[in-house]
């Protein structure tokens, strides 16, 4: 088991959370009306690997009573050169300073984060290991009573520990 989650926190509901197209709310904000599915991605290249992972999960997530977001930890020209043209599928918050990241506590990047809608933690996997992020996702299914995706068939990209949130 490659991924940790021991060490994520409640992360503070009144920062700000700035999409790539530019709208900025608290946090409390974009989780009045839904929990929140988080994939906070390292600010590197090899963030792409990841970009197929994150397309399942949305997918299977896009219709139940969550939102689901991207989080980049830099700002919008990086968001856009790691996601592409896959940008404008997913709702896509910048976090130049690290702020929400530090907040929730993580250590390595990516993760994927369960927060209820009023901003508390549910669940967090840090780093890409397919079975820790599906018990992440089978609890998002079980709060949000959908289906979950199916992640542990996904060996690509190869299970890594992440990369440390400098």
């Amino acid at each position: 088991m490659l991924a940790c989650s021991a060490v994520a926190n409640n992360p503070d509901p009144s920062l700000e959370l700035t999409t790539t197209k530019g709208s900025t709310r608290s946090l409390d904000d974009w989780a009045t009306i839904f929990h929140l599915c988080l994939v906070v991605l390292p600010d590197r290249p090899e963030a792409t690997r990841f970009i197929e992972p994150i397309r399942r999960i949305f997918r299977q997530f896009g219709d139940a009573d969550c939102r689901t977001a991207i989080v980049v930890p830099s700002t919008a020209p990086i968001a856009a050169r790691i996601l592409g043209k896959h940008e404008d599928e997913s709702l896509v918050f910048v976090d130049p300073d690290k702020t929400l990241v530090k907040s929730l506590g993580l250590q390595h990047l990516p993760a994927l984060v369960h927060l209820r809608q009023d901003t508390t933690l549910v669940d967090a996997a840090e780093g890409w290991d397919p079975d820790e992020w599906q018990r992440v996702a089978d609890g998002i299914a079980r709060a949000m009573k959908w289906t979950s995706p199916e992640l542990r068939t996904l060996r690509h990209p190869p299970a890594t520990a992440g990369w440390a949130v400098a």
